[in-house]
């Protein structure tokens, strides 16, 4: 065969494989972009929910962990017992809080506060302390120094600085009716083992009617007055010590018809203290007669500070 002829053909056979080559991989070009085109936005959905689906891995431990729930602690004031706070122990109790009502001692400030801290270091967590009357002056000095205490709540309560008597304070204001003759307002009664002048104090039947437990239906008020239980006159008169409410912040509920301590003092009381002030139409025992406002303002508490 004549060289000339054989290169053209072989040139010829060599175009027309490629041709054919050519129009094969012309189908799978195109097959290969349409799978391209499927594929990256499958790959973006994968990337996006990747960190839902690695091992180990959930929303939960995204999520930065729920602060546990405070124990609301409610120390009762004089003359009373922790049964006065069976109304808001009801609704804190509705809501799914834990509530502990101690019994608060009644025989020294100094005492009673340190009976309080005791119980307050049992606690594991955070805890909100609420005070009604001299319990006020109670969790004044029990929450000092305690990291757990989130918030202190006062329910017509003493607000003591340091150095103050809980008793002196009730009279600081006009309108108490613990600041007339102490014969005409208290029962003294003589206690064993008691210090030389001190004695357990009861207030006489017709004042607690009319001034302790004014705005309470008169058949519980009754109960109530038989059933008190004696504040010493040392504790009265015992100067408190340093307030925790001056590194704690605090919540104040005021009874604007409380003739036990007049509003105006407690006003005072709890302005020093920088409290959230809350005012209603209530007698000094608005924790019987008016539960479910004082549950809010414990409530506001722990919202604010957990």
């Amino acid at each position: 065969m004549d060289t000339h002829t054989a290169r053209p053909r072989i040139a010829s056979m060599e175009r027309s494989r490629h041709d054919h080559d050519r129009s094969r991989r012309l189908p799978l070009l195109a097959v290969a972009r349409q799978i391209r085109r499927w594929s990256l936005p499958i790959i973006a959905a994968l990337a996006v929910a990747a960190p839902a689906v690695l091992p180990g891995r959930s929303d939960a431990a995204v999520r930065a962990p729920a602060q546990p729930r405070p124990t609301i602690v409610l120390i009762h004031g004089a003359w009373a017992d922790a049964s006065s706070w069976s109304g808001v122990v009801r609704r804190l109790q509705r809501d799914g809080y834990t509530v502990d009502a101690p019994p608060n001692q009644l025989r020294s400030l100094t005492g009673d506060a340190a009976y309080v801290s005791s119980f307050l270091a049992t606690i594991t967590g955070p805890i909100v302390l609420v005070g009604h009357s001299y319990g006020g002056s109670v969790i004044t000095n029990a929450a000092t120094g305690n990291a757990n205490v989130k918030a202190l709540v006062y329910v017509d309560a003493f607000i003591p600085d340091q150095g103050e008597q809980t008793l002196k304070l009730a009279g600081a204001q006009p309108g108490s009716c613990l600041g007339g003759v102490p014969a005409k307002v208290f029962n003294a009664v003589p206690y064993p083992g008691a210090p030389k002048g001190d004695v357990d104090l009861y207030i006489k039947p017709a004042v607690f009617l009319s001034c302790f437990a004014n705005g309470v239906a008169p058949q519980e008020a009754a109960v109530l007055a038989a059933t008190q239980r004696p504040l010493t006159f040392s504790a009265a008169m015992t100067p408190s010590g340093v307030p925790a409410w001056k590194t704690i912040p605090s919540w104040s509920l005021i009874g604007t018809a409380d003739k036990i301590i007049p509003p105006a003092e407690q006003r005072i009381m709890s302005q020093r203290a920088q409290a959230h002030i809350t005012e209603i139409d209530a007698g000094h025992l608005s924790l019987v007669s008016h539960p479910g406002a004082v549950t809010a303002v414990i409530e506001q508490a722990v919202h604010a500070t957990t």
